[in-house]
């Protein structure tokens, strides 16, 4: 007989996953203003894994078959899964960060893009964080509509929405989604970046989401780089990539990963985030 996991969580397990994402949102508040002109991507890895390691937690990167880091870092036409390593961030540099933790069973997941400032090449220093700030408006679109929504796609149709209303003509992966976490860093059910016909599960207390669109500032076309991890652009333009683990409970929503459970982001979009009681 074959046991499936809910993708619902109790409530006792929803507080079981605060923690988690803490710690990650703790990394990545290490990790940002160490991302300047000069620091190699490996050098930045250390810095999570530190952050990670100290609090008691272990990086859930590492547990996935294959791969020893404890973040991907992308730059440029890499939008995700970038391998960290001796590259040094140059100036005017677009650079995603992506990272996870695992604590007593339970997993945060939470990306992040940063612009390297670049006083040399204000055009493109503008162009690359109009793409970061598109993408990240976005994700929030996302997470504010998870707040009302009955099921998973209403996520994805926002989320498209926030980025065509841009104007810019930026793609979407098609690819690579957004999942549910908790356990497992990488659960059901997918959350996808666009509009779909079927929109899945309904919404309701005690599921947890990753969401985490991936947008590039050109054709949505991509490939896996020789490395077998680094997912590029194929027409080299730029890519950014944010992310949020975010829960459904009784008295609302509350994003994990953010130390306000978002409440700062989410107010441009009418929505309170409650503390998971």
């Amino acid at each position: 007989m074959v046991f499936r996991r809910s993708i619902y969580k109790t409530p006792a397990q929803l507080r079981a996953m605060v923690e988690p994402g803490l710690i990650t949102a703790a990394a990545l508040d290490a990790v940002r203003p160490a991302a300047v002109a000069g620091a190699s991507t490996l050098e930045l890895d250390a810095i999570a894994h530190d952050v990670i390691v100290s609090r008691g937690a272990e990086s859930n990167f590492q547990l996935v078959r294959g791969y020893r880091h404890t973040t991907c870092i992308s730059v440029n036409e890499q939008v995700v899964h970038g391998i960290p390593g001796e590259r040094v961030l140059q100036p005017g540099d677009i650079v995603s960060i992506d990272c996870g933790a695992q604590f007593q069973g339970w997993n945060g997941d939470s990306a992040i893009t940063i612009v390297v400032p670049d006083p040399t090449r204000p055009e493109l220093v503008a162009a690359r964080q109009r793409l970061s700030d598109v993408t990240e408006t976005s994700l929030w679109a996302g997470v504010a509509a998870l707040a009302s929504a009955s099921r998973v796609g209403e996520i994805g149709d926002a989320v498209q929405t926030s980025i065509e209303s841009s104007g810019e003509g930026y793609g979407i992966l098609r690819d690579y989604v957004g999942h549910g976490i908790g356990r497992k860093m990488h659960e059901g059910p997918t959350v996808f970046n666009y509009r779909v016909a079927d929109l899945g599960p309904e919404v309701r207390p005690g599921l947890c989401l990753a969401i985490e669109p991936m947008v590039v500032a050109g054709d949505e076309a991509t490939l896996v780089e020789d490395d077998d991890w680094t997912v590029s652009t194929v027409d080299g333009t730029d890519g950014s990539h944010w992310e949020h683990s975010v829960a459904v409970h009784d008295g609302g929503i509350w994003v994990l990963t953010a130390t306000d459970g978002g409440a700062s982001k989410l107010a441009a979009f009418g929505v309170t985030p409650v503390p998971i009681a």
